[in-house]
């Protein structure tokens, strides 16, 4: 679960890091953008310990939850969506669900995607360039739709309370009452930005919808949008395609293609926002995916190297010997990580949810039954993961897994 969740982190660095170092005479690609970003965490896991990580992950929220926040009230203030925008959330979607009928939502069919060199799966569904909304305005009624929601809530639910790196972190605490007071300062903090990415997210597509902005481009001349520099920008790094399946000339909303990873970055260019806030933004992504990082890589290393190294291998090794191993540990498990993110086998979202996928199958029902249950054994907790972790692997061999042209190191 650790290693998935640091590839999506290192996933998340090569998309930043593309952006902000790429120019026009020296484009830089995907993959040196992952092994950029793996050195800079590595520089911060390895140039300290528990403690040191824990204080740069406060300094990295801090600098995530204003970039992440100040667009969104920006945005809510400069066009009207309410002072509160986290409030008036449903109305900005029944707005978006209204645009999407005005404009139409045509998906094409995976021969019509591929002629036009837009990656699809089996079903015609467009895989790392993707339409921009996913039809609000005709989500299916039944059972099937909202046992996917109730399914996907519980996931990220048991998920988060499974994931070694945030347990870790009630460990630094001195007494039993901080612990229990970190996690609900914890809960607060995390829920305050994730209670914000639908709304970021919303306001991003209305930006580009609604014609009564003067940021949208759907509906627009094409040879007008492809002006703006903002995509120019994105058009020049291959995050953003335009195809005119019709040849009208005009922007239609399944003729939009954008990657799903790069919309939190894109979207104070897309609102119009100073460039200032789009360096923030980056900024706040960076940080994010730097400090998740360096927590899932630092738990990885320390188990290994305490619980596998010195508990079955060397249980004689002197703490100089085991800080040796765990900061080799650290190299070889973010090289790992690195490498599969350079395999682009999913996105950023895909690769979280994988995490969470493996963290509530494998570790969830060990961790609360060593708790309650007193007739837990080593033996039937080791089990237990692995039979969990067999469900999830098979789970997602089941859904299935693109195929992929495979780059090993920095596009080659």
């Amino acid at each position: 679960a650790s290693f998935t969740y640091v590839t999506a982190q290192i996933t998340a660095t090569g998309s930043i890091a593309q952006k902000a170092l790429s120019t026009p005479a020296f484009p830089v690609s995907f993959e040196f953008g992952c092994w950029t970003g793996l050195i800079t965490i590595l520089l911060c896991s390895m140039l300290g310990g528990m403690r040191s990580v824990t204080w740069s992950q406060v300094a990295q929220y801090i600098v995530l939850i204003i970039a992440y926040l100040i667009p969104i009230f920006w945005i809510s203030w400069k066009y009207n969506y309410g002072i509160f925008p986290h409030i008036m959330l449903g109305d900005e979607v029944t707005r978006l669900a209204a645009l999407e009928q005005q404009y139409g939502l045509t998906k094409h069919t995976k021969d019509v995607l591929d002629a036009a060199k837009i990656p699809s799966d089996s079903l015609g569904n467009a895989t790392s360039l993707k339409y921009i909304v996913s039809g609000h305005s005709t989500v299916p009624a039944g059972h099937e739709i909202a046992w996917r929601y109730i399914s996907l809530a519980l996931c990220m639910m048991i998920g988060t309370a499974s994931l070694p790196h945030i347990l870790m972190r009630y460990f630094t605490t001195p007494t039993v009452t901080s612990a229990r007071r970190s996690v609900g300062w914890s809960l607060f903090f995390i829920g305050l930005l994730y209670l914000s990415a639908p709304m970021l997210a919303t306001v991003s597509k209305i930006s580009l919808m609604d014609p009564n902005v003067p940021t949208a481009i759907i509906g627009k001349k094409i040879a007008d949008v492809t002006q703006i520099e903002w995509v120019k920008n994105w058009l020049a790094v291959g995050q953003v395609k335009i195809v005119d399946f019709n040849n009208d000339g005009i922007l239609q909303l399944s003729e939009w293609f954008m990657n799903e990873d790069v919309v939190v970055l894109a979207t104070p260019e897309i609102a119009g926002l100073p460039y200032v806030i789009s360096g923030l933004v980056a900024a706040g992504g960076l940080a994010a995916a730097m400090s998740t990082a360096d927590g899932l890589i630092l738990a990885m290393a320390n188990a290994i190297s305490h619980d596998i190294y010195y508990k079955m291998i060397d249980p004689k090794a002197s703490v100089k010997q085991r800080l040796i191993v765990a900061r080799v540990l650290l190299v070889v498990l973010g090289s790992g990580a690195a490498i599969m993110a350079s395999f682009k086998l999913t996105g950023i979202l895909g690769a979280v949810a994988w995490a969470f996928d493996f963290a509530m199958s494998g570790l969830f029902f060990p961790l609360v039954l060593g708790v309650w249950w007193k007739r837990a054994t080593r033996s039937g907790a080791i089990a237990g993961m692995l039979c969990g972790l067999i469900a999830g692997t098979a789970y997602l061999v089941w859904v299935g897994v693109p195929n992929k042209d495979i780059t090993f190191f920095m596009g080659a």
